[in-house]
């Protein structure tokens, strides 16, 4: 969809590490993923889709399993995709138990210093597991609910949202299945992409090409 230079490839990447904290999904493994979704959108080939998947529990664990799988095989060297963004420090770092436990105990922290009703302890656990929820949200959602433009395509992907600002255009999964490579998801009059606003700022600034 677009080309970062290797000095902005790695301040994304970092901003990945430090935003997504204790749910940090490795660039390379999540991009092989989604590749493998649509590929096999909605068959049992799809690392993620809830047509077959009994629940939201059992759809999150074969989300699970399939993404531990490939940032495993990319740590052994089974796999070494070059056209995906690669930094095995931050990978590494990213990845390991004491930095999601400290970045959740860094959350707690703030949660006890800054919370003032017992309440908003609730989001605790989203931002613990921030990154899963995101993915779990466009890609259940996604293809459970909402209206298609392209009823002709064979997977089960839908709008979910006629305007999305939840998931920052995400949820155009009809839009973006029917046109993967388009970086706008939005599609008719009414959708809007906040996503795709976001990047045409970032071209304006040549911070992507």
């Amino acid at each position: 969809m677009f080309k970062l230079n290797i000095f902005w490839e790695k301040i994304f990447f970092l901003a990945t590490f430090i935003f997504q904290g204790s749910s940090f999904l490795q660039p390379a493994a999540y991009g092989v993923m989604h590749r493998n979704h649509h590929t096999f959108a909605d068959t049992p080939k799809d690392p993620h889709s809830p047509a077959y998947a009994k629940n939201v529990f059992s759809f999150n664990w074969n989300t699970v399993i399939e993404y531990r799988k490939l940032v495993e095989d990319f740590k052994s060297g089974k796999r070494d995709d070059k056209d995906v963004p690669r930094w095995p420090l931050i990978e590494n770092l990213g990845e390991s138990i004491p930095t999601r436990f400290t970045f959740i105990s860094l959350y707690f922290y703030f949660y006890l210093k800054y919370t003032t009703a017992l309440w908003q302890y609730g989001f605790l656990i989203l931002h613990i597991l921030m990154g899963p929820f995101h993915g779990f949200i466009v890609n259940w959602f996604g293809h459970k609910i909402g209206y298609r433009n392209f009823n002709k395509l064979k997977d089960n992907s839908k709008n979910t949202l006629p305007v999305d600002f939840l998931m920052m255009g995400e949820l155009y999964q009809n839009n973006h299945h029917k046109y993967p490579n388009n970086i706008k998801f939005s599609m008719k009059w009414y959708e809007i992409d906040f996503g795709y606003w976001s990047t045409l700022i970032l071209k304006r600034f040549k911070i992507i090409n």
